[in-house]
């Protein structure tokens, strides 16, 4: 079961996101990031594009990381973290009236060299994504090793910077805050959930 804090809620609603530390606890964590892990060294992952559809192309001046769809019950690992983001989406739909519906979960690599220019994660005019949950698979992360989350609150006007350490999330309102990933030294491992309004 996931429960938002009071601290968390306030934060959503104020700044448009909040980062929790241990969101899997330590055995789970290490499974996990050894399972994402696995799939990039067994080359599943594929070169990520910018915009959908007939829009959509590979710009690596924009956006250089690799990717890979994650289904529920592609893996066992991943699995705990499939159902740890369903819990945490009922948990937001709760406790800061989103009334979010299904999700989305995709692994994202990044490679040494590559970044991801200043974005925001829904898209005008359609089924928007309402809710963005990032969880990090990095072990041993140091400052050198780069790849920090830079967000833009709307709120202060100051950017914050987020480390992307082993076992830390961060949640943020798709359309509302814009964030980008700074170069990377160091490959970068993440899995994310977009979840979408109930009824898209």
């Amino acid at each position: 079961m996931v429960a938002l804090t009071d601290v968390e809620v306030e934060a959503l609603g104020s700044h448009g996101f909040f980062v929790r530390d241990g969101f899997l606890g330590d055995a789970q964590a290490l499974a996990a990031r050894a399972a994402a892990l696995a799939r990039v060294d067994a080359g599943t992952l594929r070169p990520a594009g910018i915009r959908r559809g007939a829009d959509r192309s590979l710009d690596a001046a924009e956006r250089g990381d690799h990717i890979e769809w994650v289904m529920p019950g592609a893996a066992s690992e991943l699995e705990a973290l499939w159902l740890r983001f369903q819990a945490l989406g009922d948990a937001v739909s709760s406790g800061a009236y989103l009334g979010l519906g299904r999700f989305d979960m995709q692994l994202a690599c990044y490679p040494v060299g590559t970044h991801y220019a200043r974005h925001r994660d829904a898209f005008p005019g359609q089924s928007n994504r309402r809710l963005t949950a990032i969880w990090y698979a990095n072990a041993d992360w140091k400052p050198e090793h780069g790849g920090v989350l830079r967000l833009f609150p709307e709120d202060t006007g100051a950017p914050v910077d987020v480390a992307p350490v082993l076992d830390r999330l961060v949640v943020f309102l798709s359309e509302r805050l814009e964030h980008e990933v700074l170069p990377v030294h160091a490959a970068r491992l993440a899995l994310t959930a977009w979840f979408y309004g109930r009824g898209q």
